[in-house]
């Protein structure tokens, strides 16, 4: 990449974000115009064109998952590189970059490292390069690399109608398995059954429904990322040597477990991954936006966007999502 002919008089001198002042409820939320940030070695300056909104933020904010205060959430955007740090060779000046890995995205300017930013391509969205990154990401290592499913294969999702599980189903279509979902209403029912769900379950009952469904026999492996209020019924819906993947806790955390009853119940695996561990080098990085970004562009997969909000509006956003009253994914606008 040619190199930039900014200096440093012409990055910003002042930048809004909206931050936690303390831990609580959405009501802690301020925004508040700061300096701008200044691109160190290796890091790219962004200006914000759209930010993921994510449940992990809903804990930080909260106190559930403990930062410093204040905290301005995100790790999660796109924009266009306005600034560069020294020794940044794989970028300039102008392009348009998306990530999962950034920090204080709740923002109309953030850095992150060059290594951890990837370009979008001229057909992608502002909009869709903000969904996509980290749901996109859990999606694709929850079924090529957590437990990857095979062609034919029957699997179970929680949350069909949210982000991840709209992802989730319609790449595992494409792949060729059986899915099975569940949602809270109606009317995300109808969502998860236009992403492409075969079967989708109310949460009551929904073991039950499951065996009978695979005639007895479970599913290979669950993808569950509400946590608590299905936790069990994940282990019921479970074939012999069949994998629990707990990525999430919507519902809130799952209590100790003995693990004892996973022999009891027929061998059974069980982990808690989280996108960090499958991010763990360009490699990866690449193969996966890759993978993505040619779902997208090719049809494939098509994202839900389920509410844009201005910056100003970050707790109104975390509210929505807290109380389940949102499907697909929502951003943030400076």
């Amino acid at each position: 990449m040619t190199e930039s002919t900014m200096f440093e008089e012409d990055l910003p001198d002042a930048a809004k974000v909206t931050r936690a002042r303390e831990a609580g409820g959405s009501d802690v939320l301020e925004t508040v115009e700061v300096e701008a940030p200044t691109p160190g070695p290796g890091q790219l300056l962004v200006k914000t064109a759209a930010a993921g909104v994510n449940f992990i933020e809903t804990y930080q904010r909260s106190g559930v998952y403990p930062v410093e205060y204040p905290f301005v959430p995100g790790a999660e955007g796109a924009g266009e590189v306005v600034g560069l740090g020294e020794n940044v060779e794989s970028f300039s000046t102008g392009q348009r970059i998306a990530t999962a890995e950034a920090s204080g995205t709740y923002a109309t300017h953030f850095l992150v490292d060059a290594a951890k930013a990837v370009l979008v391509p001229q057909e992608v969205s502002d909009e869709q390069a903000a969904a996509l990154p980290l749901q996109g990401v859990t999606a694709h290592y929850l079924m090529n690399s957590t437990y990857r499913v095979s062609p034919g294969e029957t699997v179970l999702t929680h949350a069909g109608a949210g982000g991840v599980g709209q992802i989730l189903t319609q790449l595992l279509k494409a792949r060729g398995a059986r899915v099975i979902t569940t949602t809270s209403t109606p009317e995300k029912a109808k969502i998860a059954e236009a992403a492409g769900a075969d079967y989708v379950l109310e949460y009551q009952g929904f073991a039950e429904k499951v065996r009978q469904i695979t005639n007895g026999e479970g599913v290979s492996v669950v993808y569950d990322g509400v946590g608590k209020d299905t936790f069990v019924g994940s282990l019921d819906s479970l074939a012999v040597r069949g994998t629990m993947v707990l990525f999430g806790g919507a519902s809130g955390q799952v209590p100790p477990y003995d693990l004892q009853d996973l022999n009891k119940r027929g061998g059974l695996y069980i982990t808690r991954p989280s996108v960090p561990w499958y991010l763990r080098n360009a490699e990866e990085r690449t193969w996966r936006f890759t993978e993505l970004f040619g779902a997208l562009t090719s049809g494939d997969l098509k994202l839900d966007i389920g509410g844009t909000y201005p910056l100003e509006e970050a707790g109104r956003a975390h509210d929505d999502l807290e109380g389940r009253r949102t499907t697909g994914k929502l951003l943030l606008v400076p």
